[in-house]
């Protein structure tokens, strides 16, 4: 966090505060000390206010998950989409085993505080679900799914790690998540086989 400016490490903060606490319970204080800011810098940077760095927060949160498919990708010996959702998956499995299961994705957090009263936070949410699932979907295909399928399939896998991630964070074990990757890894590797199969 340390090579961040003062706007980046705000949004940082808001990301992490609002995957922990909700938006609702995030306030603009919490992130200012969380970031190590000036007070006074929040109105500097977004004049927005809140609605604006929870907005910003969120995009980052979705630029981030797509980040990482590639990080996942190169972690796999020999990449296959059952082994990208198992990366997917042990992402957090490791956090919640290692930190508690304190936090899950800002993301659905901002969606499920402020979808419906907040309009331009119900659409930074899609839009950092859509960057997220258009990185799946890109690795998918690159991994022989079919172009067409592979939309449906990176939809597939993050709605199932989505709500893995309520479950676990509800039943304080990892069992929804490891279920979700051992479950789902066979139709995945089947959609790149069928790819592979046409002529």
């Amino acid at each position: 966090m340390s090579e961040r400016g003062p706007r980046e490490r705000m949004v940082f903060s808001a990301a992490q505060l609002i995957r922990r606490d909700g938006v609702a319970s995030t306030g603009m204080r919490e992130v200012a000390a969380h970031a190590g800011a000036p007070r006074g810098s929040l109105q500097h940077y977004f004049p927005g206010g809140k609605e604006q760095l929870v907005n910003e927060a969120v995009s980052w949160a979705g630029r981030y998950a797509a980040r990482r498919v590639a990080r996942f990708l190169a972690a796999l010996p020999r990449p296959t989409p059952g082994g990208l959702f198992a990366e997917m998956v042990r992402q957090w499995t490791d956090e919640y085993e290692q930190a508690g299961f304190a936090g899950g994705c800002p993301v659905a957090a901002a969606t499920v505080d402020c979808a419906e009263s907040t309009a331009s936070t119900r659409e930074a949410s899609a839009a950092a679900f859509a960057a997220w699932t258009g990185a799946v979907a890109e690795a998918l295909t690159d991994m022989g799914v079919p172009e067409e399928r592979a939309g449906a399939l990176a939809t597939l896998m993050i709605s199932t790690l989505e709500g893995a991630l309520l479950m676990a964070r509800a039943e304080r074990n990892v069992r929804a998540l490891t279920t979700a990757a051992r479950e789902l890894a066979p139709l995945l590797d089947a959609a790149a086989r069928d790819g592979r199969d046409r002529p």
